[in-house]
């Protein structure tokens, strides 16, 4: 089995190498390229390896763009360290993705799967998989936790621990699930673009809601909506009529 190792890390190299070399004692490493240039240029000049394991963020640029200087018709097994649980469920439509560092065992299993495969199978997988790191490449990364100022220092609030958000004289405030209540320096504008929709609704200038926040939604005139939280039932959040079906769209899934 002759192998392309594309990794520009040199401790996964160095790991995966010799792991390949563990678990299948006749293969030939061929190279170890680091670069989306040297990779082209090599694919071009050098008959086609037998399997490529290809990181997808090399040191020039992300590995996709290998698909478009060149046809590679060899298997791929991506390295990746993109997020685990994003990327799982597209497993079945590949050759193999592995999570760095490199796990013994998951290698081994991909190198299975992949003498299990025809070529052709391989060669749709490999495709399908490609589209799917490329919009996953792409997708929007929203806002885990916030760092904020603490005492003399600073500390951590994961988002999972907002019950609310809301604006009061310029001021964006976090409303934590104790009560406690901490400002922010992003604008509303800005926490729009970096909280995950799913999450949070922005129901108007002054507030993001999450679904788990709210007491009750009632009927307003003008065929708006107004809301009460559970924490903070004195505050009042009017949803326009304009946003109102939207809300209803996001609250009806």
């Amino acid at each position: 089995m002759k192998i392309l190792i594309v990794e520009d890390e040199s401790i996964n190299a160095s790991r995966l190498k010799r792991l390949l070399e563990e678990l299948e004692p006749n293969c030939e490493i061929l190279a170890i390229i680091d670069t989306v240039v040297d990779t082209v240029a090599w694919l071009k000049s050098n008959p086609a390896p037998d399997l490529i394991t290809l990181d997808i963020r090399l040191a020039d640029g992300l590995s996709f763009s290998i698909f478009d200087e060149i046809n590679i018709s060899c298997p791929v097994i991506f390295t990746t360290a993109y997020d685990e649980y994003a990327i799982r469920a597209f497993k079945v439509n590949s050759i193999d993705y592995l999570m760095k560092p490199i796990d013994k065992g998951e290698l081994e299993f991909a190198l299975t799967k992949f003498k299990s495969l025809s070529k052709n199978e391989a060669e749709s997988s490999v495709t399908n998989l490609t589209g799917i790191l490329k919009e996953l490449i792409h997708k929007p990364i929203y806002r885990l936790r916030f760092l904020v100022t603490y005492r003399d220092g600073y500390k951590s609030v994961d988002v999972s621990d907002i019950d609310f958000i809301y604006s009061e004289f310029k001021t964006s405030n976090l409303f934590l699930k104790s009560g406690t209540i901490i400002s922010i320096p992003q604008t509303m504008e800005e926490l729009e673009q970096e909280l995950d929709p799913n999450i949070f609704f922005r129901a108007n200038r002054q507030f993001f809601i999450r679904a788990e926040s709210i007491k009750s939604i009632a009927n307003y005139f003008n065929a708006k909506l107004k809301i009460q939280l559970k924490l903070d039932p004195e505050r009042e959040v009017i949803i326009s009529r304009e946003k109102t079906p939207f809300f209803k769209q996001w609250m009806d899934r």
